[in-house]
């Protein structure tokens, strides 16, 4: 039993035949959920972070090479896809090239990404809820709506003794919601995800067509300002000039981390060979040039190194006189953040049944509803472990796990399609990346390096999920394994 062996292309195709899911995705419904996956609270947060701290005006640029960077992924992503277009995303295709284990390694930590990714967005999804409810006159009690860590910290601020019970119930309850509308079915996932993409994708455009009239070319200049050497948690990093935009192109590439999820969609696609690497390829390029315009026109707006660092798009509209926009964009972000949550946590249950139809889980994982054609109880499970997780648990620092499971997928996607080239040149492949060698290597190189800069904390605690994971392999995944009978 070599941890090496791959699962054969035909043993895939079997898996498309005897595909239950319900095929009712086109093109356009896969890159709705790639823009709904990608547009959240990337871009109404990280842009003013990134301006401020890093990049001046020239955020724009640091946008265009972390949207380069992610482009070879997708462009790798999108051949696999179009080979091999079952659900299980970049956990299939290293299982289908490079061995059992590594593709394992892969499946364990989207694991890690999509339900970290999904409580930080819960925890985030609660902030803005609360925010727009405060524009209304209604105010949550801060017990009500943090983690009791978190809570206590507020309540210190306000000069006040915190109570020995928290629970954050807004991320408590839309994790909840979500989790319902995932039961129901796809077809219902994608309805609402579509709905809000179109709120979203309109507020955005808004925020571009309306900001450019208040835009000064002044708060322009110097685009790239002059380099400097700060001090962030105790660490020296490289503000402005390019190192800095180096710099901000490392935190912005986070807000595109969700287009890799139409991948785990294929089982649901009317004609996956053809619409998945369609979508990959336009929800990124889509976002990619909705991000640039938005940071083109905030630090037009506003001088960058006055742009609010946790609101500031919002603040951006307020110091402009146009307070009435602040309410719209809001409710935008509330309405973003659910769709992200949505395709995260759609992509979760679809990993785990990918998993599960190999073998390397439990049968618990690949249980369809009889009627919605859902895996119904991973989704209640994964539900379940959010909602509480996210209602209880301070959240800021952990987010960086989703990012480190993001880009090792990366990084071996790009690997895995060039070795599937070398080992299988004879399959049909309706989409070829084009210079695949050189895309590949491009994308291998680029998620490394951003791997590089992740905190030393994280790497630690990634190292002990990885060390978990493979344990589980040893003890059950690898003697339960499919490819044992054949």
């Amino acid at each position: 039993m070599s941890i090496w062996r791959v699962k054969p292309v035909a043993a895939f195709e079997a898996d498309m035949k005897k595909n239950d899911l319900k095929r009712v995705l086109t093109k356009w419904g896969l890159t709705s959920l790639g823009i709904g996956a990608i547009i959240g609270g990337g871009i109404f947060t990280l842009t003013g972070i990134a301006a401020h701290d890093y990049a001046g005006p020239a955020l724009a640029l640091s946008f265009v090479i972390a949207g380069i960077g992610c482009l070879f992924a997708s462009l790798c992503y999108a051949e696999f896809a179009s080979v091999l277009p079952v659900e299980g995303s970049a956990y299939a295709y290293a299982y289908g090239t490079v061995g059992e284990l590594f593709a394992w390694f892969i499946g364990w930590n989207l694991i890690l990404e999509y339900m970290m990714g999904a409580t930080t967005v819960a925890v985030a999804w609660s902030g803005y809820f609360v925010k727009l409810l405060h524009l209304f006159g209604i105010d949550f009690p801060i017990w009500l709506c943090n983690d009791l860590t978190t809570a206590t910290e507020k309540y210190a601020e306000l000069g006040q003794a915190a109570p020995g019970f928290a629970f954050n119930l807004p991320a408590f309850l839309i994790t909840w919601v979500v989790t319902y509308i995932l039961v129901k079915g796809i077809k219902e996932a994608a309805k609402t995800n579509n709905i809000i993409v179109v709120i979203k994708v309109a507020v955005v455009l808004f925020v571009i067509i309306a900001g450019a009239f208040y835009i000064d070319t002044a708060n322009w200049q110097p685009f790239i300002p002059a380099e400097k050497t700060i001090l962030i948690d105790g660490v020296e990093k490289v503000s402005f000039g390019f190192g800095g935009v180096l710099t901000a192109a490392t935190i912005v590439f986070f807000a595109y981390i969700g287009f890799d999820a139409v991948s785990t969609q294929a089982g649901e696609a009317i004609n996956p060979k053809k619409d998945v690497p369609f979508a990959i390829v336009a929800s990124l390029v889509i976002c990619t040039i909705l991000y640039i315009l938005v940071s083109l026109v905030l630090t037009g707006m506003v001088p960058f190194d006055q742009l609010d660092k946790s609101a500031p798009v919002a603040s951006a509209f307020s110091e402009n006189g146009i307070t009435w926009a602040v309410f719209i964009i809001t409710l935008a972000a509330t309405a973003g953040l659910t769709s992200v949550m949505l395709v995260m946590m759609l992509g979760q249950t679809r990993i785990f049944l990918g998993m599960a139809k190999d073998g390397l889980l439990p049968n618990f994982f690949k249980t369809l509803h009889p009627t919605f054609k859902t895996p119904h109880k991973s989704t209640f499970l994964v539900g379940g472990i959010i909602s509480i997780v996210a209602a209880l648990t301070p959240i800021n620092k952990v987010s960086e796990m989703c990012s480190m499971g993001t880009l090792l997928a990366f990084a071996m996607v790009c690997v895995a399609v060039m070795i599937l080239r070398v080992k299988k040149p004879e399959l049909e492949r309706p989409y070829k990346t084009p210079a695949v060698y050189l895309v590949g290597t491009l994308g291998v190189a680029f998620n490394l390096f951003l791997m590089y800069f992740v905190r030393k904390e994280t790497w630690i605690a990634f190292i002990v999920w990885g060390i978990i994971g493979i344990s589980v392999y040893f003890l059950y995944s690898r003697k339960k394994s499919n490819l044992n009978e054949s």
